[in-house]
């Protein structure tokens, strides 16, 4: 049945017990079962001193009711309930939990971000209809926000074009990408951010996949694009190092669970299969 997004909960009660994505920072707590992770009921939890009258309706899982909760410092858990970091999360759950886990990480991130209205300062006020905040003094509106972020494949010949940011593991490279500005179209923010990262131009810029990414709020839009002229010049702020590489010879590289590894694969699959689903 997969993960079903709404703020509305059924008319009729689920005889089935809620799931709780539980949310601390940048870990989630879950219930680890011989080298697996489960999503925890509420008798899994019922140990616990959580305020689960601050959780946030999700939506269906599987049918069942979930909720998000945001965990304070102060609160404890015993085995087998066990933080794990949400990007490990991703290679642990099913596509569908993952886009729970997301949506959790961002309807937290905006309940904490959005106590008080931006315009006037007043508190906000939750509204029932639809996932949004309203001052009730000056009457704004506040959405739960996605910043989207352009992400892109640049490929000459049989070459791809990968960096390095001082922020990423150690030997690890990657498709290059960037937030979109105000007035930019996704095109010419991919036109942009090359030339400002690497100094090359390129053209031939096509769709190829988006994913929510909730480190907090990003919505990467994937797309591919042909070099056309220039020699690589790295900016040295966000990127430390850039390189042409060929499908027989690649760096280490993002996880399977990211659109920055869906391109790479794609460009390897394209120019030379066999080494496609690289590790």
């Amino acid at each position: 049945m997969g993960f079903i997004a709404t703020n509305k909960a059924p008319a009729e009660k689920t005889a089935q017990e809620a799931f709780f994505f539980l949310i601390k920072g940048q870990e989630i707590f879950v219930r680890a079962d011989r080298n697996r992770y489960f999503i925890p009921n509420e008798t899994e939890l019922s140990f616990a001193d959580l305020d689960v009258g601050k959780s946030h309706l999700m939506g269906l899982w599987n049918g069942q009711l979930c909720y998000a909760l945001e965990v304070s410092e102060d609160v404890s858990f015993s085995p087998p309930i066990t933080p794990i970091s949400l990007r490990d999360a991703f290679t642990q759950f099913s596509s569908s939990c993952i886009r729970a886990i997301s949506l959790a990480t961002q309807i937290l991130t905006w309940d904490r971000n959005h106590r008080f209205c931006g315009h006037c300062g007043e508190p906000t006020t939750e509204l029932a209809e639809e996932r949004a905040k309203v001052c009730k003094h000056c009457g704004l509106i506040q959405y739960p926000r996605l910043s989207p972020s352009i992400i892109v494949s640049v490929v000459k010949n049989e070459h791809i074009l990968l960096a390095r940011s001082d922020r990423f593991p150690q030997g690890m490279y990657s498709v290059l990408a960037g937030f979109v500005e105000p007035g930019e179209t996704l095109e010419e923010c991919i036109e942009r951010e090359v030339l400002e990262e690497v100094g090359i131009e390129v053209g031939n810029i096509r769709y190829f996949g988006s994913q929510n990414w909730p480190f907090p709020h990003s919505l990467m839009i994937g797309f591919t694009a042909d070099y056309v002229r220039g020699e690589i010049s790295i900016d040295n702020r966000e990127i430390v190092d850039a390189k042409w590489f060929t499908a027989q010879d690649l760096p280490r590289l993002p996880g399977n669970y990211s659109i920055a590894r869906e391109l790479i694969d794609h460009f390897c699959m394209s120019t030379f299969p066999a080494h496609s689903n690289r590790q």
